[in-house]
């Protein structure tokens, strides 16, 4: 009984698409991640050129930054597009392929989304601009038995499914199966006309569409029936597809296909050499008919893909491995060879350009000009090249193909594609599986002729225009007199050169994809107020190796946020603290300049903090106030000023009137001060009958301070350009309401108008629209159900299950890029949730923000951490009401807010992601403000329970938004095969490969080896160790394996190193293999290292760690997997076909004193620690439970699993006194086996019992077993657990169902997994409660939830072939939707669990990750 949680999103772009979804005008960026959607709008900044030169996005600066003086560099700036993200959907299916398909009457006007799912499913989408989400308008099953071909064909998800639609959108296909494709056509605007046949649409006018609407009728779908046929049904030579597309410019849907009448492949060559035919078909929707237009036979047959190309040059390209060939509408034929093996490979008829030297196998190739039809090569290492096509009228009379220089932006790219798309205005995006995914922008060299036609361009990307000139190069006709001759002409005369193509990066999106390995270093804290950066014993950082070839990299993942302390200061009574930064008013008679004073903006201090004002309890008991000077060493208390301080209860300060006053908020009155902190101002809080009133809280929004009191009443004040405050007159609604909860708000998305939020004690949110107090402007009555989505007429059903609602903010949140205003609502238990804005209907025009306004609850699955922090308790806090919701305008660039109190969380977000909230790790926090001075830039101050100040930063290099938790990237430019970390000496140990060119050995039996000699080699890896220093992550030092060798495995194990002493040592064993073709008999290598110190290099203080070789030795067989066994220091290896046990002697040798034969490939290798337990997966045979014995020294197996498996990963789980063996399969497959030789149908425990099976939907790449740090259910205390402070009772309801007679129960444990597509995910055991909670909770989701594109979860996650009852692993993702319910669901779901909400939420805590404290 387990349960499956992903940690994190997967990061690995499949495809992507570019429509304008959103709107008609709209420009979109549809992107799939294997299992996630997400849909991005492109958005134009202004950047410096010379920052945005150096590496890409990361460093480029906002024009408008106010640290600099605007008229400085305006002819350095260029347009720089970035992705903002709209929306993203979790969905239960692979994403196969994306269309964009232009649809009639679609909700949004825009275009429709048709996405192919993995087993023949297909999705139309569409944007619902009501709920401001996914639409689906309908799902398509191709998956019956009388489409599947011959008995003997494998199943649907083992073939090269696709899906490719009509550039003009009247039908899409999905090819799946062996052989068999699914047309679905779509609505035209012609279909419904009498006089049909002369309606093109085209060219003609579009009819009135509306009719139709209005007459009552029911709606029409914007798709007609499909259909599927077999290949072969329209021709019997299409028996062995290869690749289709739909060709432009013709008038019905028409397709190019690849196929042969017989297999292709390489060992063949001399028989079946040119076997490969190019058809192009055209299809007849009505008659379910096809007729053959033109075929070209004699194709190369590594022939892989048909790309269609629009006017000028039309036809299509055909890619092979080797070489291009373009065919045009008449079946006119030119191709070019890129390498030596085109010509003797093929008797196709070439032009020669083989000193090019491309690999064309994993290329993509994308549209660059659309007037010239100049194509973008992107090679598998992400070289650039660029195809040119001399036309001769409207013919091609040649291609020619150039790389592009590293001085061009050649090399910029550093990854194979996975998916290209054109975003128009000379912008691509290139999406990736094994790297960043990169939006690329080019500039062309303008002839004279189109220098205006450019900048004329430039101003409508400035614009953000849509793309309809693209639309129309899709839609234009083989007969239509339309813009394509004129394209052409033009192409023709102007043959454009590609090296006037200069391309650069704008913006990038953040994979962890591919995740080979992983290992948990020790953390690091950096602590400059000390001067050190020093281990901690009780954290752990997640290092994963990511990426391939040039884009390997580290990344560094934690899952709280770890700030880096500038300053401390020990104030043991302080309560809270606020910096202030105040400006000298203008002197009289001068104009205040405005922005475009840039002397004023290159004052270095311009907008640095002054003064610290800190909150701290005095000797008698009350609060006093005290003001330090904040200076480049410390902090100095001063006195000057008429600042209050003795017996000032300080609630707030804030500054108004453009930052020349500073205002305090105390208990019972607000004072107001200039810049040198003289008082300007006291105003008493008083109500009608003079009585004073204390303040709760307050709120600033210059010039305007919003204050709530403890009889639920609020007042705002307004300040004057010369800081007077005013109390704004109150309306009825305002005087009358009791409020909870309230805040100002002003940014550019409200248009610079201040708005006042307010949160009345029924729950209800009211917006006034500053400074008319007379009537709210917006009233939501229902946010306190916190309904998905809140709007001013929502009413909710009865109920009594209203969330208990404690606070409100509206603040911004992004970073540079972007930012945009969103909802946070603090419940009762800590609780966060986050609305983000909308309109509906959408505002054309300047319209206030507050019309048409709904707000949108976002997914936050992230619950508090309980703390029984007594610290925080103990404190009275007016009424309960203190605020802990704190907004911060720039910390470390991002926009944020922050809750204090026991689970002290930031709520960040970059563009390109959803608002995450991440956990500060550090102990209760009372309060904290932004803080920005020289020697901290941009960072913050808090003071935790202890009274203690910290300045921090947030830690330099990290990225928050992306996947929820705080990751950093090292570049090593390198394939990272395997990798672990040596705790003793703090380094990690990588194996490396880099790809060499192939020189076949000297050999006395092959003598006609030596004569072979060309120029284009196969590449093949060379491997390497390398030592980082995990502090620095420097390189070290260096092992060179020899030639062909390359590193399988690395394991750091507790060898015993001296058969007298019985000394144990910390070792790096390390398993290689050589590669070295098939013909030659595999064998592999075994090295033990010991880190050593030795003298460092001067200056480099890390280099003081070297690896020194024990160890070495040859064997038969690649050494594939290596684990330390049994109690006494020995190590096992896999070898070839043969695990043996090893022991270490003295003089260096490895002594083998047991070993087992097993089948073909060991995959994996683990011990249940010291047990002598094994757990073995071969890549062909699925999985061994193997036993070692030391007296006397023998293997002996226990249990085999089913005898077809692909064992990628595998891991024991023990929990409750029982192990489960954890298997993960190459078909994205969980297996859960168990060994009971007392079952009848484990044959007396020869065969491992299989209790279930679960669809992870990603390739598994490592299984660890990692601790639990929340307690046993028993309660007894760990001592050696170093969070014993976090332990919680409610996570674990099983402390209720304790026998009395139980003894302490073991630890929990769980499996963490990294995946292919860059997820991190968890395995967490349950208890038997445990399980049917979360297993009802689930059947709950299920009808409760909106499940994207039509998708079944279940179906999802269950595998057909495994006829399993419910007793499944439970999908740890649909709980975790949970939060997305309003609370009356919430409640309705727990009254069905039959439990509390608190029971669910612990529950929803344990199997999140909560007991992965160290982390």
């Amino acid at each position: 009984m387990q349960v499956y949680t992903e940690l994190t999103p997967p990061t690995a772009v499949s495809n992507a698409v570019s429509l304008a979804f959103l709107g008609p005008k709209a420009h979109n960026l549809v992107v799939a991640k294997t299992s996630l959607l997400q849909v991005f709008e492109l958005k134009s900044i202004v950047t410096e050129v010379s920052q945005a030169a150096k590496d890409g996005p990361a460093t480029a600066v906002a024009a408008d930054d106010p640290s600099e003086p605007a008229d400085l560099f305006v002819q350095r700036t260029e347009h720089t597009s970035k992705l903002v993200l709209v929306a993203e959907y979790p969905l239960q299916g692979t994403v196969l392929s994306l269309a964009r398909i232009k649809a009639l009457d679609t909700k949004s006007g825009g275009d429709a989304l048709l996405i192919a799912f993995r087993d023949a499913k297909m999705s139309l989408v569409e944007w619902d601009p009501v709920n401001h989400a996914l639409s689906t308008i309908s799902i398509h099953f191709y998956e019956g038995e009388e489409l599947q071909g011959a008995p003997w064909d494998a199943d649907l998800g083992q073939y090269h499914n696709f899906l490719v639609a009509d550039p003009s959108s009247r039908c899409a296909a999905l090819k799946f199966g062996a052989r068999h494709l699914a047309i679905l056509p779509f609505r035209q605007l012609g279909d419904d006309l009498v006089e049909g046949d002369d309606y093109d649409p085209d060219l003609d006018e579009p009819p009135a569409a509306k009719e139709k609407a209005t007459n009552g009728d029911v709606p029409q779908t914007p798709y007609k029936s499909s259909f599927a046929l077999s290949l072969p049904q329209i021709d019997p030579t299409l028996t062995h597809p290869v690749h289709l597309d739909f060709l432009h410019e013709y008038r019905e849907p028409t397709f190019g296909i690849i196929s042969a009448n017989k297999a292709a492949a390489a060992s063949l060559l001399y028989e079946r050499r040119d076997v490969l035919t190019y058809t192009v078909f055209t299809l007849d929707l009505e008659e379910k008919a096809s007729t053959a237009l033109l075929s070209v036979t004699g194709l190369p047959y590594d022939t892989s893909k048909v790309m269609p190309l629009p006017l000028p040059v039309g036809g299509a390209l055909l890619l092979g491995a080797n070489q291009f060939i373009h065919v045009d509408q008449a079946g006119k034929t030119n191709a070019v060879a890129v390498n030596d093996f085109a010509k003797q490979c093929s008797s196709f008829p070439m032009a020669d350009q083989s000193d090019l030297g491309m690999r064309l196998e994993g290329a993509s190739v994308e549209l660059l000009s659309s007037e010239t039809g100049d194509l973008l090569v992107i090679l598998r290492d992400g070289s650039l090249a660029i195809i040119d096509f001399k036309l001769d009228g409207r013919s091609v009379s040649g291609i020619s193909i150039r790389r592009v220089s590293e001085d061009k932006g050649g090399s910029v790219v550093v990854t194979a594609a996975s998916c290209t798309t054109s975003l128009g205005r000379n912008r691509m995006f290139i999406g990736s599986e094994d790297g960043d995914s990169v939006v690329l922008g080019w500039t062309k060299k303008a002839t004279q002729l189109s220098k205006k036609r450019t900048h004329a361009e430039m101003l409508a990307d400035d614009a953000e225009l849509s793309f309809d000139e693209e639309d129309l190069e899709d839609d234009d006709d083989l007969y239509g007199d339309g813009p394509s001759t004129a394209k052409a002409s033009a192409a023709s005369t102007d043959s454009s050169d590609p090296g006037n193509y200069t391309f650069r990066i704008h913006d990038s999106l953040l994979s962890l994809a591919p995740i080979k390995d992983m290992a948990l270093a020790s953390h690091k804290v950096t602590d400059t107020a000390m001067g050190v950066v020093e281990k901690t014993i009780d954290q752990l950082d997640l290092v994963a190796s990511t990426g391939r070839g040039k884009a390997g990299a580290l990344a560094v993942m934690r899952r709280e946020l770890d700030p880096v302390i500038m300053r401390k200061g020990e104030f043991s009574t302080a309560r809270a603290v606020w910096s202030v930064h105040a400006k000298k008013p203008a002197p009289k008679g001068m104009v205040a300049a405005g922005p475009q004073d840039a002397e004023a903006k290159l004052a270095a201090d311009v907008d640095y903090d002054q003064f610290l004002i800190v909150l701290r309890s005095n000797s008698e008991g009350g609060e006093e106030s005290a003001v330090f000077n904040i200076t480049a060493t410390g902090f100095e208390e001063t006195s000057k000023g008429d600042f209050e301080r003795e017996d000032a209860a300080t609630i707030n300060v804030g500054t108004i009137a453009g930052g020349t006053r500073i205002v305090q908020v105390l208990k019972a009155e607000i004072r107001s001060y200039d810049s040198e902190l003289g008082l300007d101002q006291i105003l008493p809080m008083e109500d009608e009958n003079g009585s004073e009133l204390r303040i709760v809280s307050a709120s600033f929004a210059d010039p305007y301070i919003l204050v709530l009191r403890d009889d639920s009443s609020v007042i705002i004040l307004q300040a004057d350009a010369n800081g007077e405050m005013e109390e704004i007159d109150r309306g009825d609604a305002l005087l009358s309401t009791k409020w909870l909860s309230g805040c100002i708000h002003q940014s550019p998305t409200t248009g610079d108008k201040a708005l006042a939020y307010l949160l009345s004690a029924e729950g209800g949110l009211h917006v006034y629209a500053l400074p008319d107090l007379s009537k709210p402007a917006y009233i939501a009555a229902s946010l306190g159900f916190l309904p998905p989505m809140l709007t001013a007429d929502f009413t909710p059903r009865r109920s009594s299950a209203k969330a208990a609602l404690s606070e409100i903010l509206v603040t911004d949140l992004g970073d540079s890029t972007s930012k945009s205003p969103h909802l946070i609502v603090r419940t009762s238990s800590n609780d966060l949730v986050i609305y983000q804005p909308y309109h509906f209907p959408i505002h054309e025009t300047v319209q206030p923000f507050i019309e048409n306004l709904r707000w949108l609850k976002v997914p936050q699955p992230r619950l508090p951490e309980f703390s029984e922090d007594p610290a925080l308790e103990s404190e009275e806090v007016a009424d309960g009401r203190e605020s802990i919701l704190t907004p911060l305008v720039n910390v470390g660039g991002y926009s944020a807010a922050f809750m204090a109190g026991t689970s002290p969380s930031f709520i960040l977000k970059e563009s390109s992601s959803l608002p995450r909230v991440l956990k500060m790790r550090t102990k209760s926090v009372k309060n904290l403000s932004s803080f920005h001075t020289a020697e901290c830039d941009r960072g913050f101050a808090f003071i935790d329970t202890d009274g203690n100040l910290r300045v921090c930063q947030l830690p330099r290099g990290f990225r928050y938004g992306d996947v929820g938790w705080a990751v950093k990237k090292i570049p090593m430019g390198q394939d990272i095969q395997a990798m672990c970390y040596h705790p003793p000496k703090d380094v990690l140990v990588l194996g490396v490969g880099e790809k060499e060119p192939f020189t076949l050995p000297e050999d006395e039996h092959h003598h006609e080896w030596l004569e072979e000699n060309i120029t284009f080699k196969p590449m093949v890896e060379h491997g390497m160790i390398k030592v980082l220093d995990a502090q620095t992550m420097n390189v070290i030092d260096t092992h060179e394996l020899e030639a062909f060798e390359v590193v399988l495995t690395i394991k750091v194990l507790n060898l015993e190193v001296s058969e007298n002493t019985h000394e144990r040592k910390q070792l790096v064993a390390v398993g290689t293999g050589f590669i070295r073709g098939e013909d030659l008999p595999s064998r592999g290598c075994i090295y033990v290292f010991e880190v050593i110190n030795v003298v460092p290099e001067p200056g480099h203080p890390e280099t003081n760690r070297k690896l020194k070789l024990i160890a070495k030795e040859e064997v038969r067989g690649s050494v594939t997997a290596i684990t330390d066994v049994g109690s006494q220091g020995f190590l096992l290896m896999a070898q070839g076909q043969k695990c043996m046990v090893r022991g270490l002697k003295e003089d260096g040798t490895l002594l083998p004193v047991a070993f087992m034969d097993m089948q073909c490939y060991v995959t994996v290798a683990r011990e249940l620690k010291g047990s002598g337990m094994l757990l073995m997966g071969d890549a062909a045979k699925g999985a061994w439970f193997v036993g070692y014995t030391e007296d006397p020294y023998k293997m002996i197996l226990f249990g085999k699993s089913k005898a077809h498996m692909e064992v990628m990963a595998a891991e024991f789980l023990p929990h409750d006194k029982q192990l489960c063996l954890m298997v993960a399969d190459a078909d994205c497959n969980l297996h859960v086996l168990q060994y009971d030789p007392e079952h009848p149908k484990s044959l007396s425990g020869q065969r491992l019992l299989h209790k279930s099976t679960f669809h992870t939907g990603h390739f598994t790449t490592t299984m660890t077993l990692l601790p639990s740090s929340l307690l046993p259910t028993t309660g007894t205390s760990n001592p050696d657990d170093p969070d014993d402070l976090d332990y919680n009772p409610e996570n674990n309801p099983d402390a209720m169902d304790l026998d009395p007679t139980t003894t302490a129960k073991p630890p929990q444990q769980h499996i963490l997994l990294t995946t292919l597509s860059g997820s991190v995910a968890l395995l967490t055991p349950v208890s038997e409660q445990q399980y049917r909670r979360l297993g009802a909770l689930q059947t709950f989701l299920l009808g409760s939830l909106e499940h994207w594109c039509g998708l079944n979860p279940r179906a999802y996650r269950a595998v057909e072939s495994e006829g399993f009852g419910s007793r499944g692993v439970v999908d740890g993702g649909l709980l975790a939707r949970w939060m997305e319910l309003g609370s009356q669901r919430q409640a309705e779901g727990a009254a069905k669990v039959g439990v509390e909400e608190w029971v669910l939420r612990s529950d929803l805590e344990f199997i999140s990750g909560a007991g992965l404290g160290y982390l």
